[in-house]
């Protein structure tokens, strides 16, 4: 296989054997045997390695910073194109704040390189996430309420597609693939490189404040009734009822950022949260933004993680957390975890973008973590738990969802923007290559 390469790739050829095979072959989430890791070092090489594995007929797995819940960034006996090398941040219009970025870079990354120049992105909140996979499916972070999804800042993207062809896609050049990029996932070709339009950035108030377990009831409903008027600069992140802190005792944790450096706005903005209840912890504190990126975990050798998620809206919000209060009491309960939205997400047109649930104020998301016994005695109740939450939730995230059935595609992708997902896979990957996501079939 290398000697089909060797002539025209030249970036590193990894099989199996060889001394970097055992770590080239695993993602974050996920173990693959490919039959070759192809990490390239340049456009020209990402083209040959689409080629050749279309030529080949196997299965291609892009691998960004290999954070798929679902497996997609590796595969058994196909090839996975790393494009860990392709990882260059350059800011390349300082008026207009223009940053390019390789399609390989982590959000980690990108960060420590913008710091210097004040500016930021609003992305997700983990360093050793790549920028690829976050912002291809939406982009929740830090800054989303103000700033919104991470794709919501895309200006342009370099492309890669199944034939081999390097296009550009932009508001005005292949419109109709730029707008399936944000929010349709890795369905339409390699991109390479991402230019976002940045933003000047200070200084944040970022820590966590938190509730008794006996408390919760309360102080959820308070949170999500908040939300609803708090500033955008404020961005939340609820969790509760965690397995790994407590189960039905664990605190329910409110993690925050306030996006801004004014002590009095930071303050009128959090208090209100403070009082909610009674309080344990409050370590919210001014920081550089780059710093309120966490490192990411890679779970032991063994350890699997199922996450689900979905999108609900104010009027279900009531019905919503009391099965989540009485599910985090009863000690069978998911790692549960609930996104403030709204705000800046919300003043995008909902066709604008392939990312279809723009009115959502609250995302959903449930984590089981164990060995595979352990999931699959936890799966009777969190397929209860999920029947209970069907009527007050809708749609799922792509990159909380580590199911990939029709079923999951459908929930990310409503039949409209479906519909007009696979008009544009049809035109760009007819044979559909780029199979390896929440896939949309050019059929």
């Amino acid at each position: 296989m290398s000697s089909v390469l060797a002539s025209d790739f030249g970036g590193d050829i990894i099989e199996p054997g060889a001394a970097e095979y055992e770590s080239a072959r695993r993602s974050v989430l996920a173990i693959g045997s490919p039959a070759v890791v192809l990490r390239p070092k340049s456009v020209p090489d990402v083209r040959e390695g689409v080629r050749f594995a279309a030529a080949a007929g196997l299965t291609l797995s892009v691998r960004g910073g290999g954070h798929s819940f679902a497996g997609f960034s590796t595969n058994d006996g196909g090839v996975v194109l790393d494009l860990s090398e392709l990882a260059e941040v350059e800011v390349i219009d300082k008026t207009h704040h223009v940053v390019r970025i390789g399609g390989g870079a982590t959000w980690g990354q990108v960060t420590a390189a913008l710091t210097p120049y004040g500016l930021a992105i609003s992305s997700g909140d983990t360093r050793s996430v790549g920028v690829g996979g976050l912002t291809l499916g939406g982009g929740m972070g830090w800054k989303v309420r103000k700033y919104g999804l991470a794709m919501d800042s895309l200006v342009a993207a370099e492309v890669v597609t199944a034939s081999g062809e390097v296009v550009r896609a932009d508001a005005t050049e292949n419109s109709e693939l730029f707008w399936a990029l944000r929010g349709g996932g890795g369905n339409f070709g390699v991109v390479t490189a991402f230019e976002f339009a940045a933003h000047p950035t200070t200084d944040v108030f970022h820590g966590k404040i938190t509730f008794p377990a006996s408390e919760a009831a309360t102080v959820l409903q308070g949170w999500a009734d908040y939300q609803r008027s708090a500033p955008e600069e404020l961005s939340t992140i609820t969790s509760f009822a965690n397995p790994f802190t407590g189960g039905p005792a664990a605190p329910v944790e409110i993690h925050l950022v306030f996006d801004g450096d004014d002590a009095l706005a930071a303050a009128a903005a959090i208090d209100p949260i403070r009082r909610l209840g009674t309080v344990l912890v409050d370590d919210v504190a001014l920081k550089p933004y780059a710093e309120v990126l966490e490192d990411g975990m890679t779970p032991p050798p063994g350890i699997q993680l199922v996450t689900r998620s979905a999108f609900a809206g104010p009027d279900s919000t009531a019905d919503l957390l009391r099965i989540l209060v009485e599910t985090g009491a009863s000690g069978k309960s998911p790692v549960i975890v609930l996104r403030s939205l709204g705000g800046a997400v919300s003043r995008v047109p909902g066709d604008a973008t392939a990312y279809a649930y723009r009115q959502a104020t609250l995302m959903l998301a449930t984590t089981t973590i164990g060995p595979a016994p352990a999931i699959e005695a936890a799966r009777p109740a969190l397929e209860s738990l999920w029947a209970r939450l069907a009527p007050h939730v809708a749609g799922a995230y792509s990159n909380f969802q580590t199911g990939a059935t029709d079923d999951d595609v459908a929930a990310v992708y409503p039949a409209e923007t479906y519909r007009r997902l696979a008009e544009v896979k049809r035109r760009y990957d007819p044979e559909n290559l780029f199979a390896g996501n929440h896939n949309v079939r050019p059929e």
